[in-house]
């Protein structure tokens, strides 16, 4: 592999992630929208990696270095020999969708704007009778459960440390999963997350795949970061919340 992975605490992280988890960022990384492989992807022609044969545990700096050289520019990497790090990739994703966060904050924090920013546009395409059995789903205690009640109720919930940010990463990524490789993520949920699934899959994959046809996102740079900084914002919060899953 001619890239060289770029130290960074961000993504550390990775080593210690299900093996299905990674195996999802490594075809948003790898595949095409076809469903073909990607002729840019470095990945691909590691013997390392393919040695690793689906287990991608032992190659996840390579995978990490796949994500770091996508989110830098093309020459920059040739000349440094790696990309980017992964808030500089997330911070980006962010400014190209209008995601309203502090650039001092963490990457945690970052990630859940993200995740609420792609909530509140997937909310303007629901129908009130879906917008109701999502805040169901969450366990909001709402009267009304407009937009704007559901918004203010999920960012107070994620103030509070409740174990509302990892359903929120689950829902978004499960449905970009779907909407773009055509299968969600592997494991097994109570009915009430289950419920929420099945209400944000088509909403968030909408959004999702709309904006991807945008053509300042529609090119390769983009169609390999947003997916993939969704899925690894996703795999930090099933991470950080291991013990009560």
């Amino acid at each position: 592999m001619g890239n060289k992975y770029k130290q960074d605490s961000d993504l550390e992280f990775l080593q210690f992630c299900d093996n299905e988890d990674l195996s999802i960022l490594v075809d948003f990384l790898t595949k095409d929208k076809k469903g073909n492989d990607r002729i840019t992807s470095d990945l691909l022609s590691d013997d390392r990696f393919n040695n690793c044969k689906g287990n991608y545990k032992r190659a996840w700096d390579l995978i990490a270095t796949e994500l770091q050289y996508y989110g830098g520019d093309t020459i920059l990497n040739i000349i440094r020999r790696h990309g980017i790090s992964y808030r500089e990739i997330l911070t980006d994703v962010c400014k190209k969708l209008k995601v309203n966060f502090n650039k001092k904050s963490s990457v945690e924090k970052i990630e859940a704007n993200l995740f609420l920013k792609i909530i509140e546009d997937s909310l303007e395409k629901m129908t009130d009778e879906q917008k109701r059995e999502f805040a169901k789903g969450m366990k909001l205690n709402l009267k009304h459960a407009s937009s704007v009640a559901i918004m203010a109720a999920l960012q107070s919930a994620i103030i509070a440390g409740e174990f509302t940010s990892y359903k929120i990463a689950l829902y978004v990524a499960n449905s970009v999963a779907k909407a773009i490789l055509s299968r969600g993520l592997s494991f097994g949920v109570n009915a009430g997350l289950a419920r929420g699934l099945a209400i944000f899959a088509g909403p968030v994959g909408w959004v999702i795949t709309s904006i991807l046809t945008i053509p300042m996102f529609s090119g390769t740079a983009y169609r390999v970061t947003i997916p993939s900084v969704i899925q690894v914002a996703y795999m930090r919060q099933k991470y950080l919340n291991k013990e009560a899953l």
